[in-house]
């Protein structure tokens, strides 16, 4: 399960790298409404299409900060009966956590900067670069 849309690039990169069978859904969720801090409130703009009842789920993520956002998809998921859920991220800005999380792979550890690029985005802007960068405040609108 892809978290749209950060995660998209990623999730593309993945794929072509696991070899069992597998099945790709996606949510889509809102807490950032285009700024460069989390508002605290999660929106499910688009729920998964498939039943994920008795199955292992790997949920994957761009990038986690907070928690708040993933928490929420977790407890989401959760009551839909799942055997397992586990996470990937891309990468993990741990400084910002609020929620105690387990993530069970981690591509890479990021410090407390806002970060563009392959997937990641400010108001939907910068998803095209090839790689990741740090967005320095004095370029952010």
């Amino acid at each position: 399960m892809n978290v749209l849309k950060g995660g998209v690039v990623f999730l593309a990169d993945l794929i072509r790298a696991i070899t069992i069978p597998i099945e790709i859904d996606f949510m889509e969720v809102s807490s950032y409404n285009g700024g460069t801090a989390t508002t605290g409130v999660v929106r499910i703009l688009e729920d998964l299409s498939l039943s994920i009842t008795d199955r292992h789920v790997l949920i994957i993520e761009d990038i986690v900060d907070t928690g708040l956002t993933l928490s929420y998809i977790i407890d989401n998921l959760e009551t839909r009966h799942p055997k397992t859920i586990r996470i990937c991220a891309l990468l993990d800005r741990r400084g910002r956590r609020e929620v105690d999380l387990d993530l069970d792979y981690v591509g890479f550890v990021v410090p407390d900067k806002f970060v563009i690029g392959y997937g990641l985005d400010l108001a939907q802007k910068y998803r095209n670069l090839p790689h990741i960068a740090v967005l320095e405040e004095e370029d952010i609108p």
